[in-house]
């Protein structure tokens, strides 16, 4: 159904045009083979198996997430194999490896691609930057993309309670000319709340940047330059960590989300309303260049690199532990985590 977003017309699918009947009639001959169980595998598998779908899974042996696995419930031998051996059985593979994983595996579960199959991705970057990650599927495949627009553990939760993540779609190749059915069956499936069209290369832009900007990067340097000020002028950690954090994200985003920023600014303080409003554009003019320059370096390639080169290093684990523990062991995070024992529920 075509409808207005901001300025624009899309299509957008929900289950009244696209039903959880439908989606199992569309995949009912389909066995589905979840590659990786790690972020977003066990999320999107779950849904998938308790909405009736015939879903197999693939990992190391010897490993948390094989591990992880038995424990939800999965099989060895029956449900859960190696990784090339579900490749093999699956009619389509969803590839849910890590971007550094995927390069490395590509390799051993190309030759199971046989005319016919589906190649399903939840993230742009192996086909966009193929030519960097060497990941080259055959003609003879269907491929496509259903990326939620949240984490996995998201996925699974709000599945649970009746909800859902919204999630993007897009055909990269459509050699059967059932592509897009598969690709909306799974969408409905793993369950999304509705659908959007979107494009391999378009769907990791946006993805790279938000990551890095205000969904993961932008907003701990906000969140960090905030706390330390306050600190400077003789504020008390908690005071500084729940005018900061708390406050954002256990009462005004839950309200942002469900109401908008509008109702926000409508619905506070005249103080609160008043500095807001004379503030948020001097945030954004500081911040667009920036912005302009973090889309430049996803959209030329230089990101991917970076993520690439930095991933073949032997001792990436080791330094990325070091990254980790600098933002743990921040005064800003051990005061949130004292105070997020103190919440009643």
């Amino acid at each position: 159904m075509k409808r207005k977003i901001g300025s624009n017309y899309e299509e957008i699918i929900t289950k009244k045009e696209f039903s959880l009947n439908k989606a199992r009639e569309i995949l009912s001959n389909e066995r589905i083979a979840v590659l990786g169980y790690g972020i977003q595998g066990p999320g999107q598998a779950l849904n998938l198996k308790d909405n009736g779908f015939n879903v197999i899974i693939g990992q190391r042996k010897k490993s948390k997430s094989w591990e992880k696995a038995v424990k939800d419930g999965w099989i060895p031998n029956e449900t859960l194999f190696e990784i090339e051996e579900a490749a093999e059985k699956g009619s389509i593979i969803m590839f849910l490896l890590s971007d550094a994983a995927q390069i490395e595996v590509w390799p051993k579960i190309k030759k199971f691609l046989s005319p016919g199959k589906g190649l399903y991705f939840s993230h742009g970057f192996g086909l966009t930057f193929k030519k960097k990650t060497k990941i080259l599927p055959p003609k003879e495949i269907d491929i496509f993309l259903v990326a939620p627009k949240g984490s996995g553990t998201s996925l699974r939760k709000l599945y649970q309670e009746g909800k859902g993540l919204n999630s993007s779609y897009a055909i990269y190749q459509n050699y059967t000319g059932n592509a897009k059915e598969r690709a909306l069956a799974i969408g409905i499936g793993i369950g999304s709340a509705f659908l959007f069209k979107t494009t391999f290369q378009q769907e990791v832009y946006s993805d790279l940047t938000g990551e890095r900007g205000t969904l993961m990067g932008a907003i701990q340097g906000i969140f960090s330059a905030q706390y330390q000020v306050l600190r400077e002028n003789g504020h008390s950690p908690s005071e500084a960590f729940n005018e900061t954090v708390e406050e954002l994200t256990q009462s005004l985003m839950p309200l942002i989300a469900e109401k908008g920023m509008d109702w926000m600014y409508e619905n506070c303080s005249t103080t609160a309303q008043r500095g807001a409003l004379d503030w948020w554009k001097k945030f954004r003019d500081i911040n667009i260049s920036l912005f302009r320059e973090l889309y430049k370096d996803v959209s030329s390639g230089k990101e991917a690199e970076r993520t690439i080169s930095l991933n073949r290093k032997s001792n990436y684990r080791e330094l990325l532990k070091k990254e980790l523990k600098e933002i743990k062991n921040s005064e800003l995070w051990k005061a949130g985590k004292e105070i997020r024992k103190l919440r009643p529920y």
